[in-house]
């Protein structure tokens, strides 16, 4: 496969080959070898899952179901930030909900989503072990606690 150097693509593919020689032999490569690739590119583009699957010998069918059988995996681009907004049980009872719903209105965005200039992705989590904190999100690591509606466009904006 010939790629254009246009955004440094080719270099990229160049260090996903090295990953599938340096995996290869190794016992359950794929995983291995699509946290490369993701690691590389940022997400999973098809195009990077063809070029692996014919690289690895490994079927398309094979390589898509693994990478859809783990949430670490991403198929499509993620923004510059991600918000993990915990949803777990103190932090429902606490209004968590009624915070996705406005990180929702402001960004424009719904959970899973990436706002359209890539510089946020909503995700939704089980808990961040941060109960005392509810409702809590995390965003770039910064953890964000005691949501409220009116917090979270302060909280975004700092991000802006």
């Amino acid at each position: 496969m010939k790629f254009s150097s246009c955004n440094g693509k080719e270099e990229k593919y160049s260090r996903l080959r090295e990953a599938i020689k340096e995996y290869r032999n190794s016992p359950g490569p794929l995983i291995q070898i699509l946290d490369r690739a993701q690691n590389i590119f940022g997400y999973l583009p098809k195009e990077v899952l063809r070029f692996i699957a014919k690289e690895t010998g490994f079927s398309s069918s094979r390589v898509y179901g693994v990478v859809t059988f783990y949430e670490s995996f991403r198929l499509h681009p993620v923004g510059k930030y991600t918000i993990k907004l915990c949803l777990g049980t103190a932090c429902h009872v606490r209004g968590a909900s009624a915070i996705v719903d406005e990180i929702e209105t402001l960004l424009g965005i719904k959970r899973g989503e990436t706002t359209k200039d890539r510089k946020f992705t909503l995700q939704t989590v089980n808990c961040l072990g941060s109960c005392a904190l509810g409702p809590v999100a995390v965003i770039d690591g910064n953890y964000h606690g005691h949501l409220t509606r009116r917090k979270v466009g302060r909280v975004l904006k700092e991000y802006q």
